[in-house]
């Protein structure tokens, strides 16, 4: 790691449906698909930053006690040219029906099949594909 990098410290969602696919998400205006979840405001535990981008972005009631933590992941970031991304990873269930909010573009249930086709952040790629369930 360079010493002129920053370093951005986020909370973010795994999130797999029965079919095995991981949701990934889009903000307007790049072109990489990433987890939900985002940084932390003021005073905010990683779990409370969670629940709260969840809502946010996806319009998902996740309370923070039914989020298991799955640890800290650092990669490069998929936005910021050379700033390293150290996420909080939890693992969430939605309960309810989802949809872009925020600065959500896009969002998409990918099975890992598609990875290799798709503009994936570094985390997801190198962090995330072994917590998946296998096919």
């Amino acid at each position: 790691m360079g010493d002129s990098g920053e370093v951005i410290r986020v909370s973010a969602a795994l999130i797999v449906d029965e079919a095995g696919r991981l949701l990934v998400v889009r903000k307007r205006g790049t072109s990489v698909f990433m987890q939900p979840g985002g940084k932390p405001d003021a005073g905010e535990n990683p779990a409370q930053t969670l629940s709260r981008e969840l809502a946010e972005e996806l319009g998902a009631s996740v309370p923070v006690e039914a989020l298991e933590p799955l640890g800290s992941f650092t990669a490069a970031a998929a936005n910021e040219a050379g700033a390293t991304v150290v996420a909080e990873v939890f693992r969430a269930r939605l309960t309810g029906p989802i949809a872009a909010a925020a600065e959500i573009a896009e969002l998409r249930w990918v099975h890992s099949s598609e990875f290799p086709s798709l503009a994936l952040a570094p985390l997801i790629t190198e962090h995330m594909l072994p917590l998946l369930p296998s096919p």
